[in-house]
């Protein structure tokens, strides 16, 4: 029986990630962007706006959030919502900083394997 746990997977350090900007990590659940805001916070979500599918790691972070290169649609890093009046939302992944070194929490989905 497979339990249904995180796998922290190392994905650099935050000094990889300018300040304001992303990097742009590959996993078997799809592309996951890595933001690291003005203030040193670092967030991860999925790489695709929920409208048109744009590249969100390519967008440009403001605060807490990001805005997407193809229509403009702002989206929380926080809770992967779009705000304003737009509708749709992303996945938000899990993201532990210990000293610098970043981990994303990847889910681990063996179903595949059984």
């Amino acid at each position: 029986m497979m339990e249904m746990d995180m796998n922290w997977v190392g994905i650099g350090d935050i000094t990889d990630i300018p300040l304001r900007g992303a990097r742009c990590v590959k996993t078997p659940q799809g592309k996951i962007a890595v933001f690291r805001t003005a203030d040193n916070e670092v967030f991860a979500i999925e790489d695709h706006c929920p409208h048109k599918g744009g590249p969100l790691s390519q967008g440009i972070v403001h605060g807490t959030a990001v805005t997407c290169p193809l229509h403009n649609w702002v989206i929380s890093l926080e809770t992967g919502k779009a705000l304003g009046a737009d509708q749709g939302e992303v996945r938000t992944i899990r993201v532990r900083n210990d000293n610098g070194a970043l981990s994303i929490a990847l889910e681990s989905l063996m179903m595949a394997a059984e």
